[in-house]
């Protein structure tokens, strides 16, 4: 059956730093780029495509998982993670102690920007849907295609596809680095698709 395979880029120093990386393009570090490896060299699916976040950190893993298959990677700027307006770059710790309210409610709602001008959940979401149904047409019936991308962007559009209210998105939780969300058809025919979450942090 056709299949989504969504893969979370490899571990970045802002990762273990916990800063907000949003749409900063912060390369994959030492361990982030073994992890990579080690995930194409382990990748459960035969993909029939990649596409890909341009940013380095997902482009570079995508690349690692294309070199295994044989396969071109495709880049589309709508699979970014979320842009974080003025928190990009800052750790937890530093958006708590300086704008504790709106990080408080940024995580307990999909209605508010991150950093002030940052996007909604929602909107994320979209462009990435938008995205994968790209990719997908493109692909005959059955195929998988691997969604190389981010944390947030991922979760967003995993929550879409499966057809959650918004404000259930976050009880998704965040992939791992390098670690795989599965979506398979609940329902497939020629005139209707959708999607249930078949494995998540794999």
């Amino acid at each position: 059956m056709t299949s989504i395979v969504f893969l979370r880029h490899g571990e970045t120093d802002w990762n273990r730093q916990r800063r907000f990386q949003g749409q900063q393009d912060v390369p994959l570090n030492g361990v982030g780029r073994q992890q990579a490896k080690d995930a194409a060299r382990n990748f459960p699916y035969a993909p029939a495509a990649i596409v890909s976040s341009d940013l380095a950190r997902a482009h570079d893993t995508a690349v690692a998982l294309a070199r295994y298959h044989n396969l071109p990677v495709t880049l589309d700027a709508d699979l970014r993670e979320t842009h974080g307006g003025e928190w990009e770059g800052m750790t937890h710790g530093e958006i708590s102690a300086s704008d504790a309210a709106s990080f408080a409610a940024w995580r307990g709602s999909h209605r508010v920007r991150p950093g002030g001008s940052g996007e909604l959940m929602t909107e994320v979401a979209a462009r990435v849907v938008a995205a994968v149904n790209r990719g997908l047409a493109q692909l005959p019936d059955g195929a998988t295609l691997v969604v190389v991308t981010h944390g947030g962007s991922a979760r967003g559009a995993i929550g879409a596809l499966i057809g959650l209210p918004p404000q259930q998105w976050r009880s998704l939780g965040v992939l791992g680095n390098c670690r795989t969300a599965t979506l398979v058809p609940e329902v497939e025919s020629s005139t209707e698709r959708t999607w249930m979450l078949q494995a998540l942090n794999a």
